[in-house]
């Protein structure tokens, strides 16, 4: 229960910031909203621990997700003791560089001794130190960091590997493809479906095409059909060459017959229930002398027969010696198809994120793929699962972790040596964890292999800003927090300090209209009646020229700059804007929703609030590769673009502009409460032609006419 008596270091708190504060339950979760002091109440906390409740900084540990959460909360702690200023003032000061920044950081660090006895890390350094420090029995402990950029903190920069995720995979694969059937299988996958695309709806059309050839063979060869595919690639893989479609000529009579195989001197027509009378045909290659053997569809049911079938009918008729092992290599096979090879990658990158960011065992995942209705989705796991397994191996050859290895194997390696774990428990007795509605499974089961139980954790973060599912954060740890934390306390900071009443109450309005989530009232401290500014623009240039006079009027004002900010959900909503103000030569601040999180401006403009693909909501259910690992219904992506939404609109402090289309307003403009919002628009013209009326028989006349040429009455419009 809270501290009845509250220091005088607390003053400045209100009532739920110090119950948070002084809250002695073994797990306590603060649901911190928008703009409600969270992390004021995270640093109070560890210096309530300190002065108040006796607490040894070297018993604290605060883990947050990134490096950057991490050096704004040593910063302001060590402007709790910065009392000449003079650390402030290195902070904002522009001409500094951020490694001279992060020099006097390290300096002041070193200089104040409990913060130096803190343990304030990222998920991804804490796992590190402790690998680092004592996993040589669990992995090399002189292992480098490898990642699918190349970017890491600072102090890891010593220890990053010399090539990235992709760059490795990519030398995997090129192994694998030392492999003859591994490599055709591969390049079957490539022009089938990333060239291809055969799966995807719209190539349906392209078979009423001029020439419908709409399959790609293993040589490159455009046909007509999956059969003619089968046999091109049949003749492809035994190193018969081929010509496909050939034109022959007898007297008068032109014939196109399907291959041509000019070292067995043999025509191949496949016969198939689209094929027309071929009497005809054949009498007159029977005529010629020439060899012409027909394939029948049926045949094609069983590959095997096919095969055989193929074989009977070709091999006989090649030269004595005829060499029908085709050499096949990778970088002759796959000339010119880098941008398939690198979407292949890509796609395999996050699967592999996936399954280890979930706790999954990849043949688990690959023996539910192999069930699949769908064979782009077998054969991709097909191919995904000994490219997986080789890639295992050359990463542990060379001592490579990525992030989440770093976090499954100090998991592991807690788990295991009761001794470490042992030490992890006696010195840590608060483990603070802030954007709790970030984590995701193996980061909480990291949480809960280090704690002890004894200890106290404390939580802080919101559900209604849970917008990083995509990376595997699941909002369902902080939503249901007292199912994986028994006996939890929740604490509500109700009080929103940055934004109007109408932008909290509208933002509260929106995410209501989401399911799963805490309920909560979250009110405003400011005092302002200004209302949410929603302008439906009657085209894209319309949206683009009222912002831009917007943000003269706030300039005119004396809003500086850097106090506008434009929000986007994608990059290419803001570009026709980027391209307006540079040309006008104004200087804005703009950023994706996703990169926003956690800032504040003045005044906020949010764009491309349109309904359907490519606005917001941009709902998309992904590919069913990666559903086969994380299954996620159209309701989940919906609520996840809500909370994105409701991070837009309070990243505004008072002044807050929608930009949407007229008649194809986002649904979530129609979710604020009309009387929070104020709407603008230009009229659209009247397509009728107008109308001129007789004043006195009120008989439509011509425009041209002043009088009525009937009654001689005078005209009006």
């Amino acid at each position: 229960m809270a501290n009845k008596n509250i220091p005088a270091s607390l003053a400045s708190l209100n009532k739920q910031q110090k119950a948070a504060v002084t809250a002695e339950d073994k797990r306590v979760l603060v649901i911190a909203g928008a703009g409600s002091g969270k992390t004021q109440t995270l640093l109070q906390k560890i210096l309530y621990l300190i002065n108040e409740k006796g607490a040894k900084p070297s018993e604290i540990l605060a883990i947050t997700f990134t490096k950057n959460a991490a050096n704004e909360m040593i910063d302001r702690l060590i402007m709790s003791v910065d009392f000449d200023g003079n650390y402030k003032k290195i902070l904002h000061n522009k001409t500094l560089s951020v490694s001279a920044k992060n020099t006097q950081r390290r300096h002041r660090i070193q200089q104040t001794g409990w913060i130096r006895n803190l343990t304030i890390r990222t998920f991804h350094g804490l796992c590190y130190s402790i690998l680092k420090t004592y996993g040589v029995s669990e992995f090399d402990n002189k292992f480098k960091i490898i990642t699918d950029t190349g970017f890491v903190d600072e102090e890891m920069v010593t220890i990053t590997a010399s090539e990235t995720t992709y760059t490795a995979l990519h030398k995997v694969l090129i192994d694998c493809c030392s492999d003859k059937e591994y490599l055709i299988d591969f390049k079957r996958y490539v022009l089938d479906y990333l060239v291809d695309k055969l799966h995807l709806p719209q190539r349906s059309a392209l078979a009423l095409s001029s020439d419908n050839k709409i399959y790609t063979s293993l040589n490159g060869t455009r046909v007509r059909s999956k059969s003619e595919q089968y046999i091109a690639d049949w003749l492809y893989r035994h190193n018969i060459k081929f010509v496909y479609e050939p034109k022959v000529s007898f007297q008068e009579n032109e014939f196109y017959p399907d291959f041509f195989i000019p070292d067995a001197n043999l025509y191949i027509e496949h016969i198939s229930n689209l094929s027309k009378g071929l009497d005809f045909k054949e009498k007159q290659f029977n005529i010629a002398g020439k060899l012409l053997v027909k394939t029948y569809e049926e045949m094609t049911r069983d590959t095997s027969l096919f095969n055989l079938a193929l074989d009977r009918i070709i091999r006989n008729r090649l030269p004595d010696g005829f060499d029908v092992n085709a050499v096949l290599h990778y970088e002759e096979e796959f000339k010119g198809r880098h941008h398939e090879i690198r979407n292949f990658l890509r796609q395999l990158i996050r699967v592999l994120d996936m399954i280890k960011v979930d706790g999954l065992n990849i043949h688990d995942v690959a023996t539910k793929a192999s069930k699949d209705q769908h064979q782009r989705i077998r054969d991709f796991y097909k191919l995904v699962l000994p490219l997986i397994e080789r890639f295992e191996i050359y990463c542990t050859d060379r001592s490579y972790l990525d992030f989440n290895d770093l976090n499954i194997k100090a998991i592991h390696l807690l788990k295991k040596s009761e001794e470490i774990r042992q030490k992890f428990f006696q010195q840590y007795k608060y483990v603070l964890v802030d954007e709790f509605q970030d984590v995701n499974k193996i980061q909480v089961s990291f949480i809960k292999t280090l704690m002890n139980p004894d200890a106290q954790l404390f939580c802080v973060g919101d559900d209604w800003q849970s917008i990083y599912g995509f990376r595997g954060s699941d909002v369902q740890y902080i939503v249901e927090f007292s199912r994986f934390f028994r006996d939890a306390r929740c604490i509500n900071l109700d009080t929103n300090y940055r934004s109007t009443p109408n932008i909290v109450d509208a933002s509260s309005e929106v995410i209501r209209n989401n399911r799963f989530m805490v309920d909560k009232v979250v009110k405003a401290q400011k005092k302002s009646r200004k209302k949410i500014e929603v302008y439906s623009a009657v085209d894209f240039d319309d949206g683009v020229a009222f912002a831009v006079q917007e943000v003269k009027e706030l300039l005119a004002k004396g809003i500086s700059n850097d106090q506008i900010l434009f929000l986007y959900r994608r990059s290419k909503m803001f570009e026709p804007y980027r391209e307006r103000f540079k040309k006008e030569k104004i200087y804005i601040n703009a950023k994706t929703i996703h990169a926003a999180k956690g800032l504040e401006s003045k005044a906020v403009f949010i764009v491309g609030l349109t309904q359907g693909s490519g606005g917001f909501p941009d709902v998309w259910l992904d590919d069913r590769i990666y559903q086969i690992i994380r299954p996620v219904k159209y309701d989940i992506l919906l609520e996840e673009e809500r909370r994105l939404f409701y991070v837009a609109l309070t990243r505004a402090a008072d002044i807050l502009y929608l930009i949407t289309e007229k008649g194809n307003e986002s649904m979530f403009i129609d979710e604020i409460p009309p009387s929070y919002k104020v709407l603008y628009s230009k009229s659209v013209l009247s397509v009728l032609p107008e109308r001129i009326l007789c004043s006195t028989c009120h008989k439509v006349v011509e425009s041209h006419f002043k009088f009525c040429p009937g009654c001689g009455g005078k005209v009006s419009k």
